[in-house]
C-alpha cells in the first residue's frame, strides 16, 4: 500500500509541482474567462490578461522557489 501511495504521489507530483502556482492558474482562467463571458471584455483583452496574469504567476512562483 505504501509503494502505491509513493507511486502516486511522484505521478501527481510530475504535472503539480506547485500547488499555489496550479491553484493561482486556476482562478486566474477562471476570472478572466468570466469577465468575457458576462462583463463583456473584448477577448483579446482577456487573451492579453491571461497572458500578462500568467507570467505574473510564474514570476511569483519563481521568486518564491529562490527564497527557500
Amino acid at each position: 500500500m505504501t509503494v502505491l501511495r509513493i507511486a502516486l504521489s511522484e505521478f501527481i507530483g510530475m504535472f503539480i509541482d506547485d500547488g499555489s502556482l496550479a491553484t493561482l492558474c486556476l482562478i486566474l482562467i477562471l476570472a478572466i474567462a468570466g469577465a468575457v463571458e458576462f462583463l463583456a471584455v473584448p477577448p483579446l483583452a482577456g487573451a492579453v490578461l491571461l497572458l500578462l496574469g500568467c507570467l505574473a504567476i510564474l514570476l511569483y512562483s519563481v521568486r518564491r522557489a529562490v527564497k527557500r
